[in-house]
């Protein structure tokens, strides 16, 4: 299985399949092992990702360890964890920050890969892209109200806002995340890693 998935990878790596929508040129940043027991699936790369092509390299990406308890080595250990986005490539800048992720990655690939990744104990759904795709008519309509009702999707999901500084204004307005979320996040983390 892991030859399946490192030519799988292979492929996505080369794929052009928006190449004519972005901007910057695609460059697809993924993770993943059939060994992983995590799987991260956020939005899209940021520009920083982009330049340096390693998932989560920007202060985003330093909040999402703090907020799962875990040291870069482990994060960046895809023999554990997974980091597999909805759009694997940097999608240009919108009007208030980056554009959605290109919907053509996850409706291509998300079906070959994920079946590869068949030890996976917990999905961490960063953003209502990823909260929209894999729970479907189970989310709420609003980001607040699918992350508030985190524990409704485990065992297998946990919901969490976007860790970026942007969200600054959310994390104040919704003070019982850090207080309740995390606390249960950081436990189911280190359970999934063994």
């Amino acid at each position: 299985m892991n030859a399946t998935l490192d030519i799988l990878l292979e492929q996505v790596r080369a794929c052009r399949l928006c190449a004519e929508h972005l901007p910057h040129g695609p460059r697809p940043v993924l993770r993943a092992s059939p060994s992983a027991r995590l799987l991260i699936v956020g939005q899209a790369p940021g520009t920083r990702v982009h330049a340096s092509g390693i998932p989560w390299d920007d202060q985003s990406g330093k909040r999402l360890r703090q907020w799962m308890g875990i040291a870069p080595e482990v994060f960046y250990d895809e023999s554990k964890v997974a980091i597999i986005p909805m759009g694997f490539c940097y999608p240009g800048k919108g009007k208030s920050g980056d554009l959605p992720p290109r919907a053509e990655c996850a409706q291509h690939w998300h079906q070959q890969l994920l079946p590869l990744l068949p030890n996976v104990q917990l999905t961490l759904l960063v953003g209502k892209y990823a909260q929209d795709y894999f729970l479907g008519e189970r989310t709420s309509p609003t980001l607040t109200e699918t992350v508030t009702n985190w524990a409704d999707y485990l065992p297998a999901y946990m919901p969490l806002p976007h860790p970026s500084p942007r969200n600054q204004f959310w994390l104040r307005r919704n003070p019982w995340f850090e207080q309740e979320a995390i606390p249960v996040l950081q436990q189911l983390v280190a359970e999934a890693l063994g």
